[in-house]
């Protein structure tokens, strides 16, 4: 039987690696409302249109989407509300400062609960791949998959 809440959850974000080439990564906390986390443990989000903007100083994410908890009353969240990320002040001035460079997006790379029981998410500075190099990395998983299965027979 499975159980219906667990804490070794791992959502990743698999459009942002094929969009983006990946610079540099960082593990932030999110500020979330009482019904989220329960729903994170259920392991209802996506974050495929997810991206982080700031705003006087603080970092936000827009764009997740948490799934409303299904036994939530009046007090439920709302799915896709903007979601505070809790950084560092010298980690805020140094994104912001890597982000403002040509053709830089910080994007949310991969949702985890760590071992304190806590909701963390790993967002990465990146740069917009163009189709040339999106076309690239198709081809690559391509070979890697017909090795594997060369390897297999």
């Amino acid at each position: 039987m499975k159980q219906r809440f667990s804490n070794d959850i791992n959502i990743r974000n698999k459009q942002a690696s094929f969009n983006y080439e990946l610079l540099e990564k960082f593990v932030a906390g999110i500020s979330l409302m009482g019904t989220e986390i329960k729903s994170i443990r259920e392991g209802k989000v996506s974050l495929q249109d997810g991206y982080c903007y700031f705003n006087n100083g603080e970092c936000f994410v827009k764009g997740i989407t948490i799934t409303a908890y299904a036994q939530g009353t009046h007090y439920n969240h709302e799915a896709a509300r903007e979601r505070k990320l809790l950084l560092k002040k010298n980690e805020i001035k140094k994104l912001e400062t890597k982000v403002e460079e040509k053709g830089l997006a910080l994007v949310p790379t991969r949702l985890f609960i760590n071992d304190r029981g806590f909701a963390k998410l790993e967002i990465a500075l990146g740069r917009g791949k163009k189709l040339h190099d999106k076309r690239a990395s198709i081809k690559e998983k391509d070979i890697k998959r017909e090795l594997s299965r060369i390897k297999l027979s």
